[in-house]
């Protein structure tokens, strides 16, 4: 996280914040972060007129009880909020470990969604962009669709095609819609909140996970 780490870790070491209560800090701190680049991103053409006069909470226990319940599924959304002419949704994610292989590496690509993902716990290899192999869309009535990430398509990269890059707890990565992402393997479970900002507006705007009310 490069100087914004650097800062706070100065400051919460002076404070005496170390372990879960730093990093529980600082994740708050982060996603407060993310959630306002994001909306800047998405809603500087917004006109006035239209843009929304209130701020909308993700509270750290909100997230947190969205990715750990009982459902199982490893892409969750946590809110989709109106920002104006333009939706952000905040979701979660989590990967468990996956072996390194000489096989293709599997993913996905979205078309309208992009993706800000903050790794928030474990380690693993992720990779974005390449030749996409073959292709196979989202099912129009699924929840990657509907409530997720909008228009979908399942696909996959040679192994060591595209960036191949190590992530790990605290990384951020940007992943613009249209851009194939997927994990080569996973060291150690990988749990990720994604930012994602929506300019077509194709997530249903003002949904709340059932879990985090």
């Amino acid at each position: 996280m490069g100087l914004i780490a650097k800062f706070y870790t100065t400051n919460d070491q002076k404070n005496g914040l170390t372990g879960d209560n730093f990093m529980f800090k600082n994740t708050k701190l982060v996603m407060g972060m993310l959630v306002c680049m994001c909306g800047t991103l998405v809603f500087t053409s917004s006109s006035q007129e239209n843009s929304p006069q209130y701020a909308t909470d993700v509270k750290f226990q909100e997230w947190q009880n969205v990715i750990h319940a009982p459902e199982g599924r490893v892409d969750r959304q946590v809110k989709v909020v109106d920002i104006g002419d333009a939706n952000v949704a905040v979701g979660v994610l989590f990967r468990d470990r996956i072996e390194a292989s000489g096989e293709p590496v599997s993913g996905i690509v979205h078309s309208h969604v992009s993706e800000v993902y903050y790794i928030t716990k474990g380690s693993g290899t992720l990779v974005t962009g390449g030749t996409l192999l073959g292709r196979r869309d989202a099912p129009s009535d699924s929840d990657i669709v509907n409530v997720l990430v909008g228009d979908s398509f399942f696909t996959s990269v040679a192994r060591g095609d595209g960036q191949v890059r190590e992530v790990r707890e605290g990384d951020i990565v940007v992943i613009p819609a249209g851009v194939f992402h997927g994990w080569h393997s996973v060291d150690e479970r990988v749990e990720m909140v994604s930012i994602r900002p929506d300019p077509k507006k194709v997530l249903p705007e003002g949904y709340v996970n059932p879990y985090a009310e």
